[in-house]
Order: C-alpha cells, then sequence, then structure tokens
C-alpha cells in the first residue's frame, strides 16, 4: 500500500530511542525527510542516541535532521521548530512522541510536590501543545498536515500515578478538540492521539524489571495481558504510520489504543 507519504517533512519528537525512534524510522521506510528531537543520554548501553538514528534514518534514502532539545526547556522547543523551517521551510507531519514521568514522584500522592506535577504535565502536554501550535501555521498554507500525538492507555483509563494520568489524558483532550476545529479539518489537517499500553523499550523501566528476575517477569506478563507478551514500538508506529497516511483522511479527533487488549476501557 502506498501510504502517499514520499517527499514530506516529518518531526517526531524523543525521537531517538524506543517508540519514537520506531515511529522516524518507519516514515523514512515510506519517503520522508525526517527531523528528530531528544535530549542526548549518556547511560551505558542507552540505544539510539540522536545521530546514530540520524544515520539510520538517512540509509533509508531520505534527509534527516537531529537537533539536541530538552522539551521542559522552552527555548529548546523553539531552536527545534527554526532548524526545521531552516531546513525544509515546512512541516507536514508531526509526531508528538516526546514525554514520560510515569515513574516520578512517590506512591504517596498528597505528599507529592507541586513541581512533579508541572514537569510531567510541561514535559507531556504543554510541549505537545508547543510543537503543535508551531506546526498549524505550516500546515494551513499547504492545507495538508497530520499531528499525532503519543499518549498512553494511561490517558484513556485510571491505574498510572495522578500526575502521568492527568498530562496524558490532557493530550488526548488536546487531539480531540483540535479535531473538532471545522478550519482546521477543512485545511486538510487531522489530529489524533495514539495511546500504547505497555511496551518493552530497551534501557527503560520494563526492561530492567525483566532484567532482575526474568522468570518471575514473564509470568507476571503471562497473566496480566492478553496476548502473553508485551508490545514492540514498531507494532506502534505501524499505527502511527496509517494514520498519517493519505488513507486515514476521515481519522480526526481519535484516540486509538495500541496496547493488545490490556486496558479495561471501551
Amino acid at each position: 500500500m502506498d501510504f502517499g507519504l514520499s517527499n514530506k517533512i516529518a518531526l517526531v519528537t524523543g525521537g531517538s530511542h524506543g517508540i519514537g525512534q520506531a515511529i522516524a524510522l518507519a516514515l523514512a521506510g515510506e519517503g520522508c525527510n525526517v527531523a528528530i528531537c531528544a535530549r542526548n543520554s549518556d547511560r551505558p548501553g542507552f540505544r539510539g542516541k540522536l545521530e546514530e538514528t540520524a544515520t539510520e534514518i538517512r540509509a533509508k534514502g531520505v534527509d534527516a535532521l537531529a537537533v539536541s532539545a530538552d522539551v521542559l526547556v522552552a527555548e529548546d522547543i523553539k531552536s527545534v521548530q527554526e532548524a526545521v523551517i531552516e531546513k525544509w521551510g515546512t512541516v507536514h507531519l508531526l509526531v508528538n512522541n516526546a514525554g514520560g514521568g510515569g515513574s516520578w514522584g512517590g506512591s504517596v500522592v498528597e505528599e507529592t510536590e507541586d513541581q512533579i506535577w508541572l514537569d510531567v504535565y510541561a514535559k507531556n502536554a504543554l510541549a505537545a501543545s508547543r510543537f503543535t501550535m508551531w506546526a498549524i501555521p505550516h500546515m494551513r498554507k499547504q492545507k495538508w498536515g497530520r499531528v499525532v500525538t503519543i499518549s498512553s492507555s494511561h490517558g484513556r483509563e485510571a491505574g498510572s500515578r495522578a500526575w502521568y494520568n492527568v498530562a496524558k489524558a490532557a493530550e488526548v483532550a488536546l487531539m480531540k478538540n483540535l479535531g473538532l476545529n471545522h478550519d482546521l479539518a477543512r485545511d486538510g489537517i487531522t489530529f489524533n492521539t495514539v495511546a500504547p499500553g505497555a511496551i518493552m523499550l530497551p534501557d527503560t523501566g520494563w526492561f530492567y524489571e525483566k532484567e532482575k528476575n526474568p522468570a518471575e517477569f514473564d509470568q507476571i506478563v503471562d497473566k496480566q495481558f492478553p496476548l502473553g507478551r508485551m508490545g514492540t514500538p514498531e507494532e506502534v508506529a505501524s499505527v502511527v504510520l496509517f494514520v498519517c497516511s493519505e488513507q486515514a483522511t476521515l481519522v480526526n479527533g481519535a484516540a486509538i489504543t495500541v496496547d493488545g487488549g490490556e486496558s479495561r476501557s471501551f
């Protein structure tokens, strides 16, 4: 199937590792020129640093741009935006993938400092809003655009730490509200959320939990997840790819859960 994405300009935030990296490579495989931004990490064994991912993108026969940025810093966000426009002059596809913070803070909600709430919200919903508001005028001008925000199944149901649920639910609300905007829809722009469940990512929480006791971890996974396994970044990327495609014109304001049946909400 031709997704109609050849020569489009894409920006994937948090695009050097995990789900973001898989999305960036999937878009490159469909002929998109891809910009990625992320914080560079010095953690041992951390796969997918910015320039390494950019090299993988270029190996698919397209152009790449890698910008080091912390989405908690407004000036860093602005530097990414300026770099994309300086290089390509526009953006067609925006994937708001940068986020996290689900393990921040403590287990006692009333003892959690305000700064945790603020930082988790800023890292997720506020960053998505800032990138989206920047992208909209470019998409309006060309009468075509796709904005996909990577939320979480915990953006659609309770179960995580409260500040994370709040931030991820806000991302879903942002995309739904923009999808309802008649002017934006009639300018050919769609806004959607993809909400992954538990995804196994190298050098992250689930990965380290499995390393502690592989047999016990596998028993928990077998009991908790209908498929008997966790998801992969590539499975999330496949859904994002379709939502970005020409075939997904009628998909607007949707929140699509990608979790193998793990969540309990409808």
